[in-house]
């Protein structure tokens, strides 16, 4: 009979490891399963440092990195405090707790507190573990319910995406427990000064990371998609290769401007008037411009809400029906669409669909920069909001400096939107929530 390969677990282990509570043997199992599998730099490499902060593309694992140091951390550290803090509730709930790879699905039951107190949606987004630790949720667009609070170690999720940077200051704040307090950040990065500031600091450890480096656990389809669409565009730099992008000198929006404004998705909104914004494609195949279609709104104050992007590569029937659909689903006033390349047969389409569609053509008698220059005017003022982040839309934004022939009909749908509503008095009460 053959000798077996496999190394046997000594006496000594054996002993050990009977006496051990079942959580106690799912702490261990967790944390060799995670040491097997994870790549190097998902990895903690931290030692005296304060922060780790991951930049790294779509795909990459950054919420399972986030949520197994956390866990493990708890797990091994009896009657620890932890936070997770994520841009809204709802990115708290969907992403750090009950997503695929969330706290939930790295935590092995056996590890909650087994009283009733483990885990309840009902309490709140909060986690006893059997030792005493606990991980406590905590939402970005609320700042204040950090002050106070203490922790041992923090984990936050898309910081790029947060509303207001004084949560991660209130955060930081708190975060003074035990002897070496720390933090984790997994974030897709976007130029904005916090995320700028940490790169610079000494008692941070900076991990880049591009969305093909986790390529086994992505669908191929998906795979073959991202490199077809965005390889070597600007929209694949920060949001695959997780690159740090500037502002482009001559471009009529910044960063900034989009940033200082944006609200949360969840965000309710009392609106007079709803617009459903097309520029057409004249084209259709492969190579087609997309079809720029932007949701738009303008509230009784005066301001404006750039709602939803539903732009893509269509036929004419494909976004016709979009947009109608879309003037529906928000209880759009009208629909107006540019009709330099199509005239009369943008309108004739439209009505072949649904003769009720309310519709408005718009012709374009100047440049595009100088259409644009207005709209961006209303951006510097503060006056326009986007709900939510539409990555594609505002990448076309910050990036159009009117010096390539690249169409960017995305960005000309927002502004025939913007342009209707700033000219219009309407006078009908909408709410979207």
């Amino acid at each position: 009979m053959e000798a077996s390969n496999k190394v046997k677990p000594s006496q000594k282990f054996l002993n050990s490891w009977t006496k051990l509570q079942t959580a106690e043997k799912q702490t261990i199992n967790q944390y060799t399963d995670w040491i097997q599998t994870a790549r190097a730099k998902q990895i903690n490499p931290l030692r005296d440092e304060l922060v780790w902060l991951i930049l790294a593309g779509r795909g990459w694992g950054k919420t399972r990195t986030g949520a197994q140091d956390l866990a493990l951390y708890a797990l091994r550290n009896p009657n620890v405090i932890c936070a997770v803090v994520a841009p809204t509730h709802g990115d708290l709930r969907r992403t750090c707790f009950d997503g695929e790879s969330g706290l939930l699905s790295v935590i092995p039951e056996e590890c909650y507190r087994q009283d009733g107190s483990g885990y309840s949606s009902y309490r709140g987004e909060e986690i006893h573990l059997h030792n005493g630790s606990k991980i406590i949720g905590y939402a970005a667009i609320n700042p204040e319910r950090l002050r106070g609070a203490q922790f041992h170690r923090a984990w936050c999720d898309e910081l790029a995406a947060w509303r207001y940077s004084e949560a991660f200051d209130q955060l930081m704040f708190g975060l003074r427990l035990g002897e070496n307090p720390q933090c984790v950040i997994t974030t897709t990065p976007k130029p904005i000064p916090l995320i700028k500031s940490l790169v610079d600091r000494d008692d941070v450890v900076v991990t880049r990371g591009n969305t093909f480096e986790n390529e086994d656990n992505l669908a191929a389809t998906a795979l073959s998609m991202f490199k077809e669409r965005y390889e070597g565009t600007t929209l694949g730099r920060q949001e695959l290769y997780a690159e740090i992008l500037e502002d482009f000198e001559g471009a009529l929006w910044s960063n900034r401007m989009i940033e200082e404004t944006r609200l949360p998705e969840d965000t309710d909104i009392e609106l007079m008037k709803i617009v459903v914004a097309v520029d057409p494609a004249v084209t259709a195949h492969a190579d087609s411009d997309e079809t720029g279609i932007v949701v738009v709104g303008k509230d009784f104050a005066g301001r404006y809400y750039v709602i939803d992007d539903i732009s893509g590569i269509y036929s004419p029937d494909q976004w016709a029906r979009k947009a109608i659909q879309a003037v529906y689903e928000y209880s759009a006033n009208h629909l107006v669409a540019e009709v330099n390349q199509g005239g009369d047969l943008v309108e004739r389409l439209i009505k072949s669909i649904d003769p009720t569609c309310p519709y408005r053509a718009v012709r374009a008698t100047r440049g595009k920069m100088l259409r644009a220059e207005p709209i961006s005017a209303l951006y510097e003022q503060k006056r326009v909001h986007h709900i939510g982040y539409l990555a594609e839309l505002e990448q076309q934004m910050v990036s159009y400096t009117g010096e390539t022939n690249a169409s960017p009909d995305r960005l000309d749908a927002l502004v025939w939107g913007l342009t209707e509503l700033s000219k219009s008095r309407g006078e009908v009460n909408w709410r979207i929530s």
